[in-house]
Parts: C-alpha cells; sequence; structure tokens
C-alpha cells in the first residue's frame, strides 16, 4: 500500500488521505482472523488465505474487463485452490505443477469461448492473474506446512504490515522526495521507514519466535522492504496501465484486497527461500 504524504484529503480533512479509524479498525479485524486462525488449527489458514486471494483475484478481473480484457474467473480460482491445497500437502513440485496444468488450461480455454481476435492479449492477462497473484500467494501455504508454520507465516505478514506501517508514518511526517513517478505519493524517506521498521521486526521476531541469528531476521526484514515496495508499484503500473484508480472498495480506508496483498505477495517467494535456507 501506497504511503501518504502530508496534505489536505477530502475525507474529512486528514492530513493522510485515509479514514484512519476505519483503516485501523479493519487491521484489528484481520489481525485477529489470522492469529485465530494460526493459532488454534493452523489449516484454518488456508481456507482465509484462498477468500482474500479470490477477490483480488475477481478485482483484477473487473479491471481488466474496463479495457475490454477477458480473462476468466473460474479457471483462474480454481488454480488458486488447487496450487494452494498443492503447495500444503505436497510441497514445491505441486505447486509448480498446478501453475504449469492450470496455466495450459487457460490457454485452452480461451481457444474455445473467443475468436482468434485479442487471443494473445486475453491469454496473456489470463496468465498473469494466475500468476499475480494466485501462484504468488500459494507460498504461504509453503511456509504454512513446516513444523513451526505458524510463526513463519506470522513473521511474513508482520515485517511486511510493518512495511507499510513504517513507509506510512515516516512518508507523513518527513516525506519530501518522491521515489518515482509511477507512484509519486511514494517517497524516499517512506521507503526509509519502511527499511527501518522491518529490518527491526524481522531481527526480533526471528530470533524471538524461531530461534534464529538476529542478523537473519534483519536480512530477512531488509528484503522484504525492498519487495514489499516494489509490489507496491507493480500494482500502481497495473492501474496506471488500465487507467483506473483503484482495484477495489471493499475494504474501508484500505481500498480493495490488491491494495493489501500487493506487497504480500511480492515479499512471500524471498521470504519463503531465506526462510528455508536459513531456518
Amino acid at each position: 500500500m501506497e504511503e501518504r504524504t502530508a496534505g489536505t484529503s477530502s475525507n474529512g480533512g486528514s492530513r493522510t488521505g485515509r479514514n484512519l479509524p476505519a483503516a485501523i479498525a479493519v487491521g484489528v479485524v484481520l489481525g485477529a482472523l489470522v492469529l485465530g486462525s494460526l493459532y488454534t488449527i493452523k489449516e484454518l489458514f488456508l481456507p482465509l488465505i484462498v477468500a482474500a486471494v479470490g477477490v483480488g483475484v475477481l478485482e483484477l478481473i473487473k479491471a481488466f474487463a474496463t479495457r475490454d480484457i477477458k480473462v476468466p474467473a473460474v479457471p483462474v480460482l480454481a488454480g488458486l485452490v488447487a496450487m494452494q491445497t498443492g503447495a500444503y500437502w505436497g510441497g514445491p513440485e505441486w505447486l509448480l505443477a498446478g501453475f504449469a496444468i492450470f496455466a495450459l488450461v487457460l490457454l485452452v480455454w480461451r481457444m474455445f469461448t473467443g475468436g482468434t481476435e485479442g487471443y494473445v492479449r486475453d491469454a496473456t492477462a489470463s496468465v498473469f492473474t494466475l500468476f499475480y497473484p494466485a501462484m504468488l500467494s500459494s507460498f504461504a501455504a509453503l511456509l504454512l506446512r513446516a513444523a513451526d508454520g505458524d510463526h513463519r507465516v506470522l513473521i511474513f505478514i508482520a515485517v511486511t504490515v510493518a512495511s507499510d506501517i513504517g513507509g506510512f508514518i515516516a512518508g507523513v511526517l518527513f516525506g519530501r522526495h518522491p521515489m518515482t513517478r509511477i507512484s509519486p505519493r511514494k517517497t524516499w524517506e517512506g521507503f526509509a521507514g519502511s527499511f527501518v521498521a522491518c529490518t527491526a521486526v524481522g531481527a526480533w521476531l526471528v530470533a524471538w519466535l524461531l530461534g534464529g541469528e538476529i542478523w537473519q531476521g534483519a536480512l530477512i526484514g531488509a528484503l522484504a522492504a525492498l519487495l514489499a515496495t516494489m509490489g507496491d508499484l507493480i500494482e500502481s503500473m497495473v492501474k496506471r496501465d488500465l487507467g483506473i484508480k483503484d482495484l477495489g472498495t471493499i475494504l474501508p480506508g484500505h481500498g480493495g484486497l490488491m491494495d493489501r496483498l500487493d506487497s504480500l505477495v511480492t515479499t512471500l517467494v524471498p521470504v519463503w527461500l531465506l526462510m528455508t535456507l536459513f531456518l
């Protein structure tokens, strides 16, 4: 999610440009759902993430439709379920196989549901949606399947949320220098805040929950800060290319589910890889 620089907004004159009470309330509810699932029966986290990513997929499909780009929801959502369950009970091989199978399904599906006009455009957008966010999000199931998977998922979410919060606060208080034209509200000061917050949270939680080295957690956090920022910019590029302002409005104060998932899905793979190597 983009950090906000100081300024006047349309929702009650907030300097942040966000409905902060609503955003905080939604964050608390989401946090409770995540913690409740992870630390009761951790498999309950799987349907939770499938539901969240599924809504994000539908938001992307609706956004593509504004440019007459046709992405079929049924095979993408079926692929999401197959990749999540395959990753958790089968491992990386099943995740990769699920992606390859459903990518082929999408190519064939489009062949029989439309003419030759726009085939490459629609098929490309369909496979893109299967990959981002569906396939990338399935690495959460790989994190979860470890014996201490509940802690690993919590750390992954915590460092990514720390990136949003650190970037938001630093951007509001100190943001002066834009990082890129892609997202003018994202500043170098905000990125510094994200980096510090992620590194600190990663170092703390990896040492506390997993018994790892502080430097390992700091490295995981630092990488998360970079990749979370890239995730924000990727979503901004998608929205700019499609000529839309937001992908959704389902979460008050946050926007759509993809506005929460953008930084999470791009962070997952390297965090999973480093945790696998270190721990």
